[in-house]
């Protein structure tokens, strides 16, 4: 996460801790590098993935798609039984980019470049690109690519209720708890377990 990104209320990345039972978070600097994340990339239960758009990697360690599995993922270099671990830059775009760039530990890792179909429904700030997504978005993203729907699904409703609750605060105007948003985000925390994938 970089610098300021955990006290911004606009901020997604939190609501996947919410949905995703195995989730840590690590604050970025560029000169140093919190042991606790250098050992979770290196801990060999874990296939790690930097997720990020191809244009930025180089093409060999470009990835576009993985096969769905509940139980676990083949790696890269085909070493089965690696459950998926999916490293998420959160911050703006510019801070991404540069958490990208000027993090070596990342370097050997496999990108997955991610190529939904629908464009983004996060309105709480402004991006020029229809195309960018905000950190949850791209949780649900992965969490779908590796078969983990009703997770993906339950962290898709629970950033449009997050994003109703803010736009009505900031205007000042009551809640309807009772209103389609939130019926659906409460009918998919009835019908199913919340996703065991770790997501950094």
């Amino acid at each position: 996460m970089a610098d300021f990104e955990p006290l911004k209320p606009s901020n997604t990345g939190w609501l996947i801790a919410d949905v995703v039972a195995d989730t840590a978070a690590f604050g970025w600097a560029r000169t140093v590098t919190d042991p606790a994340l250098l050992a979770m990339l290196t801990d060999p239960q874990w296939q790690p993935y930097v997720v990020f758009p191809a244009e930025f990697a180089a093409p060999e360690r470009v990835i576009t798609d993985m096969p769905p599995s509940s139980a676990s993922v083949s790696s890269s270099d085909g070493q089965a039984g690696k459950r998926p671990l999916f490293v998420l830059l959160d911050g703006t775009w510019s801070e991404a980019c540069k958490m990208f760039r000027k993090s070596p530990y990342l370097n050997h890792l496999p990108v997955l470049s991610l190529q939904p179909e629908q464009l983004s429904r996060y309105r709480l700030r402004r991006s020029s690109r229809d195309h960018h997504f905000c950190t949850s978005e791209v949780a649900a993203l992965c969490l779908a690519l590796v078969g983990e729907l009703h997770a993906a699904q339950t962290l898709e409703a629970y950033l449009d209720v997050f994003t109703h609750h803010y736009l009505q605060a900031k205007q000042q105007l009551p809640v309807d708890i009772q209103d389609v948003t939130h019926q659906r985000l409460q009918d998919l925390r009835l019908t199913g377990p919340v996703a065991t994938r770790t997501v950094v």
